[in-house]
């Protein structure tokens, strides 16, 4: 059973020098969340109980980790469960991502300026949309790197920076810069054809 607390009360416990008040206040920590992990997590069919411990234990060292940083501009069991829900969010996707290789999400990859453009459309808008698309192929194919390409597409097929990090054997400040030097090199390329940023937003707009 949980014990009845405010929320000045919860921060204060979990604070606390005292171990057994910490450890009382900790314990029901993790069967708040459990209770508030289990309802919200439950309609997604990916949460078995080994999983949902897994993400209690994380999301118990983050409040932990933050509980000097709660103000109570909300009320502490909605701050806790939301860092559990990003927590398992972060879990799921990890996991969803764990056993996929780069190789699997580059092997079939075709950027197709046509695909994004409806062939029946013959608007200057459309046009201008078909010509950058067009230019930009170009540029992916032949000024990218091919660790910037394989960077670049496996984002685009949703792999997360984290995941995408591990893949690579590097960190995510790598990845980062690395996605960025390729976007940089990519608006070079397109600017030095005739195409401004203007362009880019009049052609998706």
């Amino acid at each position: 059973m949980i014990a009845r607390r405010n929320d000045y009360e919860w921060a204060q416990d979990l604070a606390s020098q005292n171990v057994a008040l910490r450890d009382e206040a900790v314990r029901d920590l993790r069967d708040m969340l459990c209770r508030g992990l289990a309802k919200s997590l439950s309609k997604s069919g990916r949460v078995d109980d080994a999983f949902l411990e897994d993400i209690v234990q994380e999301a118990c060292m983050k409040i932990l980790d933050k509980i000097g940083t709660f103000a109570g501009r909300s009320k502490f069991r909605t701050w806790a469960v939301t860092i559990g829900v990003r927590t398992a969010i972060s879990k799921m996707r990890k996991r969803d991502w764990q056993n996929v290789s780069l190789e699997s999400v580059t092997a079939n990859a075709e950027f197709d300026p046509q695909i994004a453009v409806d062939t029946s459309e013959t608007s200057d808008q459309a046009n201008s949309r078909r010509s950058l698309l067009s230019r930009l192929k170009e540029l992916i194919d032949s000024e990218l790197t091919e660790r910037q390409w394989t960077a670049i597409t496996a984002e685009l097929g949703g792999m997360p920076l984290p995941q995408l990090a591990e893949k690579f054997g590097s960190n995510t400040n790598s990845i980062y810069k690395l996605l960025h030097d390729a976007r940089k090199k990519l608006r070079r390329g397109l600017e030095a054809s005739g195409f401004t940023i203007e362009d880019v937003r009049e052609a998706w707009a």
